[in-house]
C-alpha cells in the first residue's frame, strides 16, 4: 500500500511516496500499528511545498484559516508555521451521529466566531473521503460571504467520494484505508503519533465488538466525511 503525493498546478505525474526504507514502527506502538504509510519527514516536507504554494496565492491579502475540529490540529499547526503571510484563525466543529467511521447526522458542534465577509479563507482539514462533511462546511462558510474560499487537506481518499466536493491543496493520496496518527484517530486514539499509519486488523477487529452509540460529539469522522 503506497500513498501518493498530489500533483502540481502543471499537471505533472503523480509521484509515488512509499514507506521509508528502515521506517519501523516505534517499539511502543507495535502491538497496534502495523505500518508507516508516510513518515514524518514526508509530511514536513510536502507541507513545506503546500504552504509555498498557498503564500503564491494568498499574497498581498489578509487571509483567514478556518480549521476544522479536531483531527486538523498537528497539521494545522505545522502549516500556518509555514504561512510567511498576515492571517487570522478560527475554527469550526462537525460531529456526527455513530460509531467507528461510518457516517451519521452531521452536526455542528462550535461555530466560527470571526467576521467572513469579505474575506479570503483558507478551509482546512485532515482528510477529505465521501465529501459529506466539507461540503456542509462550504456550505455554511459561503452563506457568509467571504470574497473566496479555498481548501487545503493532508489526505485525500478520492475512492470513496459521493459528493463532488475537491481540495485546491492537497497533501497526499491514499487508498481506500482506514489510517491514524498525525491528528487522525481510531475511537479517538493514535492522534499523537507522529506520521501516518496502519492499523492491525485485530485492532479494527476489537473496536467493532465493542462498539456503543455515542453522542454528538464522541464519533470520529474518518470514512465519511
Amino acid at each position: 500500500i503506497l500513498a501518493l503525493e498530489h500533483p502540481r498546478p502543471m499537471k505533472r505525474p503523480v509521484p509515488e511516496v512509499h514507506p521509508k526504507p528502515g521506517a519501523r514502527v516505534p517499539r511502543l506502538w507495535r502491538q497496534e500499528v502495523e505500518r508507516i504509510l508516510i513518515t514524518d519527514d514526508q509530511i514536513a516536507r510536502r507541507i513545506r511545498i503546500m504552504a509555498r504554494e498557498i503564500v503564491r496565492d494568498f499574497a498581498g491579502r489578509e487571509m483567514v484559516v478556518v480549521s476544522l475540529l479536531n483531527g486538523t490540529v498537528m497539521f494545522l499547526g505545522d502549516l500556518i508555521r509555514n504561512l510567511s503571510l498576515p492571517l487570522r484563525l478560527d475554527f469550526i466543529g462537525v460531529s456526527s451521529y455513530g460509531a467507528g467511521t461510518e457516517s451519521g447526522e452531521l452536526v455542528f458542534t462550535k461555530e466560527l466566531r470571526l467576521d467572513m465577509r469579505g474575506r479570503d479563507v483558507l478551509l482546512v482539514d485532515d482528510i477529505l473521503d465521501t465529501g459529506k462533511t466539507l461540503y456542509r462546511v462550504l456550505g455554511k462558510l459561503r452563506a457568509l460571504k467571504p470574497r473566496r474560499i479555498k481548501t487545503c487537506v493532508l489526505l485525500n481518499k478520492a475512492a470513496r467520494r459521493i459528493e463532488a466536493v475537491e481540495a485546491d491543496y492537497v497533501g497526499f493520496e491514499i487508498p481506500d484505508i482506514v489510517v491514524v496518527g498525525y491528528g487522525l484517530d481510531f475511537a479517538e486514539r493514535y492522534r499523537n503519533l507522529p506520521f501516518v499509519g496502519m492499523l492491525h486488523p485485530h485492532v479494527y477487529d476489537q473496536a467493532s465488538q465493542q462498539v456503543k452509540p455515542v453522542r454528538p460529539g464522541k464519533a470520529g469522522r474518518q470514512g465519511g466525511d
